[in-house]
């Protein structure tokens, strides 16, 4: 298998913002939402053939702690097929490419498959947070252990 990963320019957005909204229904985003991610982040969506499986979120290393935050997201249809991995490897490549020498993610908290899914990998809990206005509970990991080369 062998994802094909793009970046999200103006023709994706509307792809990447139905994927967002299909995995976290609690916090729903707007096209411009997205494009306004765009600015800060690295967005991509990643497919197997012409079919789209996933999304990511990249978020560059902050220079007093060289952290990035990494978060993949994989449409459920298409969970435990191989695809969250491989998407995560290269999107932690990335992130490290990038300078990053600390890799975060969030989870929303119900989404018991990604969570499950991002401590398999060495990711632990270091917070849980609510947004403002919102009721949903996110949880904050960090990688601190590898599965496999691929995850170090």
């Amino acid at each position: 298998m062998s994802l094909r990963i793009i970046p999200v320019g103006p023709a994706t957005v509307a792809a990447w913002r139905d994927t967002h909204n299909a995995i976290i229904p609690a916090h729903t985003l707007t096209a411009e939402d997205v494009r306004e991610r765009m600015t800060r982040n690295r967005l991509t969506l990643a497919y197997d053939g012409a079919e789209l499986v996933g999304n990511a979120t990249i978020r560059p290393p902050v220079p007093d702690t060289m952290t990035a935050t990494v978060i993949v997201r994989i449409l459920p249809r298409h969970r435990r097929q191989g695809h969250g991995s491989e998407y995560l490897t290269a999107m932690l490549a990335e992130a490290r490419g990038m300078g990053a020498q600390r890799i975060e993610t969030v989870v929303l908290a119900a989404n018991q498959d990604g969570l499950a899914f991002a401590r398999r990998r060495g990711f632990v809990e270091f917070d849980r947070y609510v947004l403002d206005g919102e009721n949903a509970e996110y949880i904050e990991l960090y990688l601190a252990t590898c599965d496999g080369p691929d995850f170090c």
